[in-house]
């Protein structure tokens, strides 16, 4: 038995290091969640370690021999004390660096422009400032099938928002704030490349904030179980230069032509409208 816990142990790390299963190469400013599961793997490995290899040194230095009994010490205080202290540390350790980042992580770049996701059973739909620079509001109740965000039609700040049917579009290097509503259940928006997630929750808005570092087109899943077709709920995100983004931008519908109707507009709707279960 001593010699299987060394060899799990070994074994265990020898995985960990040899292994061809790692994270995605990053594509954005978050090298610090990167950094702060690798300290977590560091000090969650060391511990795991040393725990299976003093059990299977206990099995041997203390295993029975004819003659040899068992000290009864129902209490060791400096051992507990001990104990005490390092485990400590430990948690502190661990707590720490996610700490570090959170912080990070709440506090939006001024210059961060806006953008809204909004989830439903099972797709995503794309939300993004028009001419004036600003979000319009929306709202749960006025959402229809030529509606289906729920921006309000008498807010004239929502009038030029520009509405997303297909991929959503973002210009590399430029900070984004992802604003997060849900018309249903509880979803959550992750792209791996990104780390950054949050989750969606009914009847609030959420957000988190990245800075794209790398183009290419990531694939957008749903990281919260939200009904039978979670794992058809996909899309994808393409990051581009500023010319092409400013370019794809040019294309879009603003909420004004989309809510006047003409075929593309129809099409929209039909295509976000709620599924009928």
């Amino acid at each position: 038995m001593a010699l299987v816990l060394v060899l799990i142990a070994l074994g265990s790390i020898a995985f960990h290091l040899l292994s061809p299963w790692w994270w995605t190469p990053i594509a954005s400013n978050w090298g610090y969640i990167d950094s702060t599961l690798i300290i977590t793997f560091w000090i969650t490995g060391f511990v795991f370690t040393a725990i299976v290899l003093f059990v299977a040194y206990c099995l041997v230095r203390f295993r029975h021999a004819p003659g040899r009994r068992a000290a009864y010490e129902p209490e060791n205080r400096r051992l507990e004390g001990w104990l005490t202290g390092l485990t400590a540390l430990g948690v502190a350790a661990l707590l720490a660096p996610g700490l570090f980042v959170w912080n990070q992580f709440v506090r939006v770049p001024q210059n961060a422009s806006e953008i809204e996701i909004v989830a439903q059973q099972w797709r995503w739909a794309y939300r993004l400032p028009g001419a004036d620079g600003r979000l319009g509001a929306s709202d749960l109740r006025h959402v229809s099938d030529e509606n289906p965000l729920g921006l309000d039609p008498q807010d004239a700040a929502a009038r030029d928002d520009i509405v997303v049917d297909a991929d959503l579009h973002l210009p590399l290097g430029r900070p984004v704030k992802v604003l997060l509503r849900s018309t249903d259940v509880v979803h959550n928006f992750y792209v791996p490349e990104f780390r950054a997630k949050m989750d969606i929750i009914p009847g609030m808005v959420t957000y988190f904030w990245f800075t794209p570092t790398r183009t290419g087109t990531f694939d957008a899943l749903c990281n919260e179980v939200c009904g039978t077709n979670h794992y058809a709920m996909r899309g994808r995100v393409v990051v581009e230069g500023e010319a092409a983004y400013s370019s794809w931008l040019r294309e879009q519908t603003t909420f004004a032509n989309f809510a006047g109707g003409g075929e593309r507009g129809r099409r929209v709707a039909r295509r976000e409208a709620p599924p009928v279960r």
